[in-house]
């Protein structure tokens, strides 16, 4: 079949269009959504199955279909206001470049995603993955989108600026819903504006000594722009260390600083700029080099059972812990049986799980996010449905025993 996957393809979008990926199957770069829709199309038509990604740094490149469709191709940023604090872009932008042209113009995301800084932003969005910044999650950051379904309809949700947004937000089914309902092809985010000061400190100890201190600096009502947990392995440390970041106007950080070293004590050290950056990178390169990645949900009293959970289940791996958001992070190899195992003890709980990465045998079995309740597999094959009818997308959002 792949010789006529091939010749397809460079008949719908050109010759220099269509190469082979690492497996060897055909990879398409399109240029347009209406090149995407053409696509998805004729993946309904012939029974093809399609791999969505971005640059392919984040997911292994394992799944199993008959071709790969990138983004990378669709790299612009169709429209930028810095005085409304608005932008539009492609979905095939890597979210680094992102940053430093809205830095030029005084603006930027406040986002921190794990992973490869040359992810593309539409990878960030579809997967959700945010880091350790507290003060907007991924879907306030988004406006609305143009999405691409599994059998070629152009659909737009959302609007490009905030007083546009009303009514039923499609947004955020795509938000999160790691490629499972259509092809992110643009974007409307809601920038910030770019903070005048930016400090970070740190504190070393033992787990439970970190959690006890961060609790403290949480009670003070800090305005914290991260409090984050950090397990041995996270960088080159050899210790638990709390990581806290201050941003905003010059004598509001230089207050806030104060404070937080009234509440933390004097083991609570200031970085310099570049050993913050580099502590902040180390958080976001947590993930890469582990084969499976996932995150819970929870809040603050919910974190120390989790953790606890999660030791007994897959064991330590690499861990990341927002004291803020409740976000917990695992890095590390585990099997399928261990994750619907851990998944299942923490669904007693309420707490949910979504897989962020992992081998495509782990995800299949296991399913991105799972059914949590009874009933939620059935809903979320509805959605599949209505905008994948054909299930031309290779995207395990349930797996194969949760519905």
């Amino acid at each position: 079949m792949t010789p006529i996957v091939f010749d397809t393809l460079r008949t719908l979008v050109g010759t220099e269009r269509v190469e082979r990926d690492g497996t060897g199957r055909p990879r398409v770069s399109p240029t347009s959504a209406a090149a995407i829709a053409q696509i998805c199309q004729v993946c309904k038509e012939q029974g093809w199955r399609m791999r969505v990604v971005g640059n392919g740094s984040w997911q292994p490149d394992d799944a199993p279909a008959d071709l790969t469709l990138t983004t990378a191709a669709m790299s612009g940023c169709t429209r930028l206001s810095p005085p409304d604090l608005t932008a539009t872009v492609e979905s095939g932008i890597p979210f680094d470049v992102l940053q430093r042209d809205l830095t030029l113009a005084g603006a930027w995301i406040p986002l921190d995603p794990p992973g490869h800084p040359h992810r593309t932003i539409g990878s960030i969005l579809a997967t959700a993955t945010h880091g350790p910044l507290t003060h907007h999650s991924i879907r306030h950051t988004v406006l609305g989108c143009t999405v691409v379904t599994g059998d070629g309809r152009i659909v737009k949700a959302g609007g490009a600026v905030v007083k546009n947004v009303a009514g039923y937000d499609l947004t955020k089914l795509q938000i999160g819903g790691f490629g499972g309902f259509g092809i992110i092809v643009e974007v409307h985010l809601r920038l910030a504006a770019t903070p005048r000061a930016d400090s970070t400190f740190v504190l070393h100890g033992s787990r439970d000594s970190l959690l006890a201190a961060g609790q403290a600096i949480l009670a003070a009502e800090i305005d914290l722009a991260a409090i984050e947990l950090c397990s041995p392995g996270v960088g080159t440390q050899n210790d638990w260390a709390l990581a806290l970041r201050l941003m905003g106007s010059i004598p509001a950080v230089e207050a806030e600083s104060k404070t937080l070293r009234a509440v933390a004590g004097p083991n609570c050290i200031a970085l310099s700029e570049p050993d913050a950056a580099q502590c902040w990178a180390a958080v976001a390169r947590g993930p890469i080099g582990q084969p499976t990645c996932f995150r819970l949900g929870t809040l603050l009293p919910g974190i120390p059972p989790s953790l606890t959970l999660l030791t007994d289940h897959v064991g330590d791996g690499v861990l990341t812990v927002g004291l803020g958001s409740g976000l917990i992070r695992w890095a590390g190899d585990a099997t399928s049986q261990s994750l619907g195992a851990l998944r299942g003890a923490l669904a007693e709980r309420e707490v949910p799980m979504t897989i962020e990465r992992a081998p495509w045998e782990v995800r299949w079995r296991v399913g991105h996010f799972g059914a949590c309740r009874e009933g939620v597999g059935h809903l979320v094959e509805a959605l599949r449905q209505t905008y994948d009818p054909c299930t031309s997308l290779m995207v395990p959002l349930h797996g194969d025993d949760s519905s």
